[in-house]
């Protein structure tokens, strides 16, 4: 089952964060969030863009979010978006289902592209990407030091909607 986040499910979304903080270069933070660090973020997500999570038995074992991609103005239609499972979870189609989710309600209020960041090498990250369709524009090389080394981060973006021009304010 896939819904909208609550705070509720800030303690279940930080468990499943801290061993990609901890044991990966996947996110570029060093501390894993705390539980009420998390109720934050999702609190902030769900006022201008979404996140979801996924349940399996009643219990949050993934999720997906977005928030803005730049604080410029000009960027207000566009968003970065995030996808996190459980451990062990990778290939079950949970990552495509919390995107798909994600994606209806960021259409329904009004952004027109999503933007991922993709730490290399991550193989999982980049055809999950590719198979919803969002296609490469860039590569930073040598950007972030995690786990004893530079890491390079892929981009790509994939369109959400067409808008009219100009565009309305994104709800």
């Amino acid at each position: 089952m896939i819904r909208d986040a609550g705070p509720a499910d800030a303690a279940a979304c930080a468990a499943i964060y801290a061993p990609y903080v901890t044991d990966t270069a996947i996110t570029f933070e060093i501390d894993p969030p705390t539980a009420d660090e998390m109720a934050v973020r999702i609190k902030q997500a769900l006022e201008t863009h979404a996140w979801v999570v996924i349940e399996d038995a009643g219990q949050v074992t993934g999720y997906a979010y977005a928030g803005p991609m730049k604080p410029r103005a000009a960027y207000r239609w566009s968003c970065e978006v995030s996808v996190y499972l459980e451990l062990g979870r990778r290939r079950t189609g949970a990552g495509r289902a919390l995107y798909e989710a994600l994606f209806e309600r960021l259409i329904a209020r009004g952004y027109r592209t999503a933007i991922a960041g993709m730490t290399l090498p991550n193989d999982a990250s980049v055809g999950l990407h590719t198979a919803l369709g969002f296609e490469p524009i860039g590569t930073y090389r040598a950007i972030g030091w995690k786990l004893g080394a530079w890491r390079d981060v892929a981009w790509a973006q994939r369109p959400l909607a067409v808008l009219s021009d100009p565009p309305a304010e994104p709800r």
